[in-house]
């Protein structure tokens, strides 16, 4: 599966990356939905889990941020819960949401997945962007595609473009 339509024009990526920088991410433990925020550290998370050292978030909803049924898309998050079972990694629920709500879909934060591994079951749901970050650092946004030209800086995201892929 390709990492984002070739179609897809700078300008609907940059759209998309703002609306992910703005969104909110969550993740449960005993019931409780606690929060995630881009560029900021995740103590919560790390008093939880102290002996993790990579944490990331990902989803199998809607590939490439276009709306598909939610039939399809549990399909389809079944099937991502499948992948991360089999990978013996621990992990929890959480979900990722437009702070007003237009959006919302359920995610998986994963333990210790090696990152390639992680990029590599993110481009199978087509996502084109995660979170993943190390234990003591900030909360990075992954983006699977070149930064678009005129874009401006945001030192809390990783652009993955095409050339620099394994």
């Amino acid at each position: 599966m390709p990492s984002f339509p070739p179609r897809a024009d700078q300008a609907r990526i940059a759209e998309l990356v703002r609306a992910y920088l703005a969104a909110d991410y969550r993740w449960e433990l005993a019931g409780d939905w606690r929060n995630l925020r881009i560029g900021e550290p995740a103590p919560e998370l790390e008093r939880e889990f102290p002996d993790v050292r990579h944490f990331g978030l990902l989803s199998a909803w809607d590939p490439y941020s276009i709306p598909r049924p939610e039939p399809v898309n549990r399909k389809a998050d079944d099937l991502l819960e499948k992948d991360i079972l089999d990978s013996g990694l621990r992990f929890r629920a959480a979900f990722s949401s437009a702070t007003n709500r237009t959006w919302r879909e359920p995610s998986w934060l994963v333990m210790d997945m090696p990152v390639a591994e992680f990029d590599a079951l993110s481009r199978r749901y087509g996502q084109l962007a995660t979170l993943y970050w190390a234990a003591g650092e900030r909360v990075r946004l992954r983006v699977d595609a070149a930064k678009p030209a005129g874009f401006g800086s945001d030192d809390a995201i990783d652009w993955l473009p095409p050339d620099a892929r394994d």
